[in-house]
């Protein structure tokens, strides 16, 4: 009986262990993208530069913000959700203080995500700004931000 309940306990602790380490390896991390990655990230972005902004656009010739950050994540085997206030859902937040190259940047009125671009270091972002504008790199204009990774 004993030996029983040992051999039982013994399996409900290799099933627990087991199930730990897989939701681990299946749980993405914060800094799941490494560097070259992210390197990539700004290299697709800049590929756009120029691109028309079109309310509603997810490319590949014209975009609308979330659009365009969809469109380059998806090129590097990263999935977005489509409009900016899902990204911003989606993403994990981090500090100003945290923010790498090929970060979302996420820009708020109040509690409303309106606007999303991608980090490109320097206090700098590519992002496919409103209609008449195009796809370009161009410096934080606000402080009503925030930063969001991509595992």
């Amino acid at each position: 009986m004993l030996r029983c309940v040992h051999r039982s306990f013994l399996h409900v602790v290799l099933l627990t262990v087991a199930l730990v380490a897989s939701s681990a390896l299946l749980t993405p991390h914060a800094d799941a993208m490494t560097f070259t990655t992210r390197e990539r990230v700004l290299h697709v972005a800049a590929s756009k530069r120029g691109a028309p902004y079109q309310w509603g656009a997810v490319g590949p010739r014209s975009f609308d913000c979330s659009g365009y950050t969809q469109w380059v994540f998806a090129r590097v085997g990263r999935h977005l959700p489509r409009t900016a206030a899902a990204q911003a859902g989606y993403a994990r937040h981090i500090p100003a203080s945290q923010r790498r190259i090929g970060d979302l940047v996420f820009f708020h009125s109040g509690r409303y995500v309106y606007h999303v671009g991608i980090y490109a270091g320097g206090n700098m972002i590519w992002h496919s700004p409103r209609p008449g504008r195009r796809v370009h790199r161009e410096r934080l204009w606000t402080r009503a931000v925030s930063y969001g990774r991509v595992g």
